[in-house]
């Protein structure tokens, strides 16, 4: 079976009495050129374990079986199973986990399943848990590699520069703790049902350490949210509504002692500038 061939697609799925659903944002992939992108970027070999969440009909996973020694599929909807079971029945180094991805110990998942493979992620994520799937792959840190496909507005958020409409909190969490790249953008026209907004390709490399020195990164994340929670605002403003706990002068000081224009806001931060005010904070 052709796996990105829509109308076999459709057969094998109307076959299964499947039928899309919107609150899991399903969308699947039926353009071959994509999976072998993202495989390919994945930098795959025999001693590589892929974790995949949302496998939709095994259009990637089969390409990943392909190139890597270990699979494992975490799938939310198991009226998929007989579906995967079809199209992946020639794929003996794939196991599909049917669970809330959300709910799973991955670095258990690691280890029980990946038998001491270098763990990647590679996965067309759904794009209504972009956000809370990066979190845990990075909370985890057990990756090597998370390459992932996400809306590319998400995309554009996660690279964003600092002092750009797209830069946010979000953006700040990831580049702190891995090294983000925007790879490729994906045409609506590769998916069935055809998504309304275009999609992006992004690879994080995790960082060996921070990028900058920081004493408390905790307090350095409130920072970070107190600053985006008032982002139009004077910094100065936004950090004294969102961290009562330090006195106004105080954070005047650390900001003037960081050199930094009383005036500026936090959206023009990048993540040395918060790490070196929050370090101020604490002197």
């Amino acid at each position: 079976m052709e796996l990105t061939n829509p109308s076999q697609i459709r057969a094998l799925l109307e076959r299964h009495g499947f039928h899309f659903s919107k609150s899991m944002g399903q969308n699947f992939l039926i353009a071959s050129w994509v999976p072998e992108r993202m495989a390919e970027v994945c930098e795959l070999d025999g001693e590589t374990g892929v974790l995949e969440v949302g496998p939709g009909v095994g259009c990637l996973t089969a390409r990943l079986a392909q190139a890597a020694g270990k699979v494992v599929a975490i799938e939310l909807d198991k009226s998929l199973k007989p579906v995967l079971q079809e199209t992946l029945a020639g794929c003996d180094n794939v196991e599909i986990v049917f669970g809330d991805a959300m709910k799973q110990d991955l670095c258990k998942l690691i280890s029980d399943r990946m038998k001491g493979r270098r763990p990647v992620v590679c996965a067309n994520l759904p794009y209504n848990m972009t956000s809370p799937l990066l979190a845990k792959f990075i909370d985890t840190q057990c990756f090597d590699c998370i390459t992932v496909m996400v809306q590319r507005e998400a995309a554009q958020r996660i690279c964003a520069k600092a002092g750009t409409s797209e830069y946010g909190m979000f953006t700040v969490y990831v580049n702190w703790n891995c090294e983000a790249e925007l790879l490729f953008n994906v045409s609506p026209d590769c998916f069935m049902p055809r998504p309304k907004v275009v999609s992006s390709v992004i690879r994080l490399r995790p960082r060996k350490a921070p990028p900058a020195q920081v004493t408390d990164e905790q307090l350095m994340f409130r920072v970070v949210k107190a600053a985006f929670g008032q982002r139009r605002k004077m910094l100065c403003n936004a950090l004294s509504k969102g961290l009562p706990d330090f006195p106004k002068d105080r954070i005047s000081a650390a900001i003037e002692s960081c050199g930094l224009d009383p005036r500026i806001r936090g959206e023009s931060l990048d993540f040395s500038a918060f790490a070196e005010l929050a370090n101020h904070l604490v002197q």
